[in-house]
This record gives structure tokens, sequence and C-alpha cells, in this order.
């Protein structure tokens, strides 16, 4: 089985599911000597082409997990909101969902992407530096990421 990737607006039902998931799931593992996570709902104009696109994953039954990008500048995009549940982690698909990402991110013009994350997602932090990113100097001010990182895309 693999995963179907579908464009979506970020307040289409199944991505408004997913977001809320992934932002508990954030709240919920987030250290509190951080101060609290901060949650904020994407701008659905950031996340429609050409400023950028939102993608569910489906399992061929139901919605399974969602991501997005967005443009910063003319040539640089931003994976945001790279999500799956648990019932289909392990199985390779967030490398795929990132590929799909990155390939959407150099249909709208980017050649390189970006992104941030925190310490405490150690498995997408694997998956960023096992997929050719590398750590960079920050590039936003997001209170909730204690890692940069940056690919160049081909």
């Amino acid at each position: 089985m693999h995963p179907v990737f579908r464009v979506a607006a970020v307040t289409d039902a199944d991505a408004h599911e997913l977001l809320a998931e992934y932002f508990s799931m954030r709240a919920a593992g987030f250290d509190p000597a951080a101060g609290s996570y901060r949650a904020v709902f994407p701008d659905p104009a950031r996340f429609t082409p050409p400023d950028g696109v939102f993608l569910v994953v489906d399992d061929g039954a139901s919605p399974v997990g969602c991501g997005g990008i967005r443009m910063l500048e003319p040539h640089r995009a931003e994976v945001k909101h790279l999500y799956l549940r648990d019932t289909v982690r392990g199985r390779g698909w967030g490398r795929l969902l990132l590929a799909e990402l990155e390939r959407r991110a150099a249909e709208l013009g980017a050649t390189e992407a970006v992104l941030d994350t925190n310490v405490a997602l150690e498995a997408a932090g694997s998956l960023y530096r096992t997929n050719g990113y590398v750590e960079i100097a920050p590039y936003n001010d997001n209170p909730n990421a204690t890692t940069w990182f940056r690919k160049a895309l081909s």
C-alpha cells in the first residue's frame, strides 16, 4: 500500500482535524521549561498556489497525515506541519510526503527548502537529516523551534 497525496485547503475538515491533532501532539510533548507551545493554524492563503500548497495523506480508506509548503521568497519554500498518525508511522511515508512537498515546491519555483523543528521531535530531525537537510542559523523567530534546516532542491 502506498500513500495518496491530495491537495486540500487548510480549512477543509480533514486538514483541520489533522492539524488539530498535530498541534495537540506538539503541545503535549513540549518542554515546559521552554514556555508554552504556541499553536497557530496556518493562513489558508499562504498554502494556495502560487504561494504554497497543502497536502492531506490518505491510506486508501481515510486521511492519515498532512504537510504543506509555503513560499517565503521567490526561490525559497518552507516545509510546514509534516504530520502522520501513529497508525502509518514506520512505513517510510514521512520520507515520501517530504519528497512530494519538495517536488511541489520546485514546481512553484523554489530552488531550496527550509524548515524549523524542535529538538524534542527526534524522528523528524532524523528524517530531515537523512534526506539531505543541513542545520542552518535561524531564519525566523518561531518560539516553538530549536533547530533550523535547509536543503537545495534540484
